[in-house]
């Protein structure tokens, strides 16, 4: 293990000193190989803690609701995020926080809706919900399903971004960035689990926290913290004028808005590497103040991409030193923060949030391998497989297995897709999340007539409708393979897709009069009895 973490560090050394295609940032670099050397340190603590399933899968437990909360934030707030947000602020103004807004309404969903069931419910995974009183099986074989094209389709799109990110910021090429966030992701899942992934989004929330709010202060100080003034500013520079202070310029359609709304709402209560991080807790309870702490951190969060997004608009889109000859912003809208970060605070500032972002990456991509692994170990193979007769030491070597295996299957992908437009990887995610996830999860905890026939019918048509529309909607069939007109109209299948989940359902599990689906019924009181109460826990579920 030391010897593996020694290599690693030396190669992302060397990988990072070498010439590139940009200009290095010693600052970056060296920001970067702290944070890597710490997060390592905490993996080899970590693999000490990490030899069962339990320590492997929820770190024991033992993670508080504070910490928890923290390391929620710091696996929500991904470079997408951070970059993206301030950069559509920064493009479009206001209407760049439907997304931000979109994402903070899912989280009172999950507080009042999901943490506390899924906590009393569970065990590793969101699956074990959701089979608890329904055949496992296929239950199981639907919900990995759901869970790992969700996660495959977000690692894709992250190690792009990530590639070239990394490309942009440090001057390190495509495939080198591409292989060390890969091999960094297996490293720390791999060795450290659950435990090491945790401490790896705490450290990233709070510097990403540190730093935005550091870039936000320093643009509003050069205003005296006058937000009339600082906003007059913005609409005086910006060619859309005082526009960009109303909604309703990026989405008009209202069909568009109510989809997209849909899948960032209950897509984020679908996301398998959120849910999974609600049994790393000791009780209900924690998983509240997970929520709740989660919830404040990720809402101060977003209204320091809109400062940021204003800021920006202000400070850089006249300045000709972040400008290209053909007067757009070096690098792309998405740069906005980075630049922004330079022009505020300097070289120091923009090493710290250029090393920073990479940090970010490292983190989500954790926390989505973990639940990938998860989804394949516990509920394909220890479940569905071998239907819970599996032994400790060969679900871990399955578990460590898959970690690897998704992770040379991202690097592969992350290098197939460098070209391509993956932007539509993440919509897809979300729309698959919150078609086939959350309503089996949500209908799993409170439909007493919910039953396996009606669970799977719908679950499958929801997962594949989803994919369907957008492969069919203008972002693929039109932008991507180049065809004149979209067969589906729509960019944001959730609205439809949604719907035709909710209503196989419930017309399914209506017209099922099977005795299995009788027997299913019948188990609803107990099972919705321990949810409430968490009475029923043993204490092998309770960790």
């Amino acid at each position: 293990m030391n010897k593996l973490i020694l290599s690693i560090l030396l190669f992302s050394n060397l990988s990072l000193a070498s010439d590139g295609n940009g200009e290095n940032n010693d600052i970056s670099i060296i920001m970067f190989v702290l944070f890597v050397s710490v997060t390592l340190l905490i993996t080899y603590w970590a693999s000490k803690r990490s030899s069962t399933v339990d320590g492997f899968y929820t770190a024991g437990g033992n993670i508080t609701g504070l910490q928890n909360g923290l390391a929620i934030s710091g696996d929500f707030m991904s470079a997408a995020s951070f970059l993206g947000i301030s950069g559509l602020v920064y493009l479009t103004g206001f209407d760049g926080l439907i997304y931000s807004i979109g994402f903070l309404i899912g989280w009172p969903i999950i507080l009042l809706l999901i943490a506390e069931p899924l906590r009393n419910l569970g065990k590793y995974s969101f699956a074990d919900v959701v089979s608890f009183r329904l055949n496992q099986r296929p239950i199981r074989i639907l919900a990995a399903c759901g869970s790992l094209s969700t996660v495959i389709l977000y690692l894709i799109a992250q190690m792009v971004g990530a590639g070239k990110l990394i490309e942009i910021l440090f001057g390190l090429p495509y495939y080198s960035a591409v292989m060390i966030v890969g091999g960094l992701m297996i490293l720390y899942v791999t060795f450290g689990g659950m435990l090491a992934t945790t401490w790896v989004q705490i450290i990233k929330a709070i510097l990403l926290l540190f730093g935005a709010t550091v870039i936000a202060l320093l643009v509003l100080f050069q205003f005296n913290f006058d937000l009339n003034l600082f906003f007059n500013e913005a609409t005086s520079i910006h060619k859309k004028g005082i526009t960009i202070l109303s909604p309703g310029g990026l989405i008009s359609d209202p069909i568009s808005a109510v989809s997209l709304g849909l899948a960032l709402m209950f897509g984020t209560a679908g996301l398998p590497h959120i849910l999974m991080r609600f049994f790393t807790v000791p009780n209900a309870m924690q998983a509240r103040k997970s929520v709740a702490y989660a919830t404040g951190f990720i809402g101060y969060f977003y209204l320091l991409t809109f400062i940021i997004g204003f800021g920006a608009i202000i400070l850089i889109s006249n300045n000709p030193a972040y400008l290209d000859t053909s007067n757009t912003l070096i690098g792309g809208n998405n740069m906005a923060a980075i630049h922004l970060a330079d022009a505020v605070g300097g070289e120091i500032l923009l090493g710290f949030i250029s090393a920073v972002a990479f940090a970010t990456i490292l983190a989500v991509v954790s926390g989505l391998t973990l639940a990938g692994a998860s989804a394949i170990s516990h509920d394909l193979y220890a479940n569905a497989y071998l239907k819970g007769k599996q032994s400790e030491k060969n679900e871990m070597f399955i578990s460590k297995l898959a970690t690897i295996l998704l992770g040379g299957l991202t690097i592969y992908l992350g290098i197939i897709f460098q070209n391509q437009n993956v932007a539509f990887m993440v919509g897809l995610a979300f729309a698959i999340a919150a078609s086939a996830n959350f309503p089996l999860l949500l209908l799993s905890i409170y439909w007493k007539k919910l039953t396996t026939k009606g669970a799977v019918i719908g679950g499958s048509l929801g997962l594949f409708s989803a994919i369907t529309f957008v492969v069919l909607g203008p972002v693929v069939w039109v932008d991507i393979l180049g065809n004149a007109s979209p067969i589906f109209p729509y960019k944001y299948p959730a609205l439809f897709s949604m719907t035709i989940t909710f209503t196989t359902i419930w017309v399914f599990s209506s017209f099922d009069k099977s005795e299995n689906g009788y027997n299913e019924i019948k188990k609803f009181d107990s099972q919705y009895f321990r949810s409430q109460t968490g009475i029923g826990i043993d204490a092998k579920t309770t960790h």
